[in-house]
């Protein structure tokens, strides 16, 4: 009877709701695990490289699991692993693309006027957020990085791409 008499006042309160007001998993991904992947976190210019297992070095030193971030420099010879904007490894570089069909299909005419109008969009859109307190929209650039250990030379393989640029570099560990 004791249960009954609580319910019952319970559900008369308007500020209490026996269900969330948003569904708590939209569209099979958990709150929170699509952040990193493509699109790095939001105060970062790299992509994110993640680490399962702990990587030894000859030294002594080791690359404990978690979340890097994996620069590409700007001679293109090194891949610079992050943590916290200090540099933790350096791993050469060997094979750099670039692709090639990106500046002529941005000087096309066409494509010219579809970005000019996205941009005034953007300013409009933005100047509207700022009002509101919103930080602004800025344009996605695809990142990805990764990082796989080769059974058969004994060597990981790391993968870097962000926008146009890809990157391959090598390190045994």
């Amino acid at each position: 009877m004791f249960e009954g008499i609580f319910a019952e006042h319970v559900l008369q309160k308007k500020t209490i709701r026996t269900y969330p007001p948003q569904p708590q998993e939209t569209s099979g991904y958990y709150i929170g695990s699509d952040a990193i992947y493509r699109y790095s976190l939001k105060d970062s210019d790299y992509p994110v490289l993640i680490i399962s297992y702990p990587i030894y070095d000859n030294a002594g030193g080791v690359i404990n699991p978690g979340y890097y971030e994996l620069a590409l420099s700007d001679s293109r010879d090194f891949l610079i692993i992050l943590e916290s904007k200090e540099p933790l490894a350096f791993i050469p570089v060997f094979k750099v693309e670039e692709d090639a069909a990106e500046p002529e299909r941005l000087n096309n005419k066409k494509v010219k006027k579809k970005l000019k109008k996205e941009e005034k969009n953007r300013k409009k859109t933005n100047e509207n957020r700022a009002k509101a307190g919103m930080p602004p929209d800025e344009p996605k650039i695809y990142m990805e990085a990764e990082i796989e250990y080769i059974e058969k030379g004994k060597y990981y393989l790391v993968k870097y791409q962000r926008g146009t640029v890809k990157a391959w570099g090598a390190f045994k560990g």
